[in-house]
């Protein structure tokens, strides 16, 4: 069992950054893929950012590309996502998921509660 508790969400302005953090719990985490995913308000839920459990693989979507970086320690049990040039589009509450299938799909194990980002133009 993986329970995933985000944090580091916020208030930005256009342009700015946020460094979002995911702590997991559970000693299996290290051999887990992980992901982030963003909603907003009568939308799906959307992929993000995915990072292979090893940290040596990693796929983006088109819309964070070159702005967004997932990065994780596993000897800390932690993921990240770095956002730069932040812009209003990104404004979503952004989840941390995790489980043993490499997907970009919402196919993941567990997930944690989100955490809201909001971008100011």
């Amino acid at each position: 069992q993986v329970q995933l508790v985000e944090s580091g969400g916020g208030l930005v302005q256009a342009g700015g950054s946020l460094r979002l953090s995911c702590a997991a719990s559970g000693r299996t985490f290290s051999n887990y893929n992980a992901a982030w995913f963003r909603q907003t308000p009568g939308k799906e839920r959307e992929f993000v950012a995915a990072i292979r459990w090893s940290g040596g693989w990693t796929s983006y979507a088109d819309s964070v590309q070159g702005r967004f970086t997932i990065s994780r320690d596993n000897a800390k049990n932690m993921v990240y996502l770095q956002m730069n040039s932040l812009k209003p589009d990104d404004t979503a509450v952004y989840y941390c998921a995790a489980g043993p299938i490499w997907t970009t799909t919402q196919g993941y194990d567990y997930w944690g509660l989100g955490t809201q980002v909001t971008v100011s133009s």
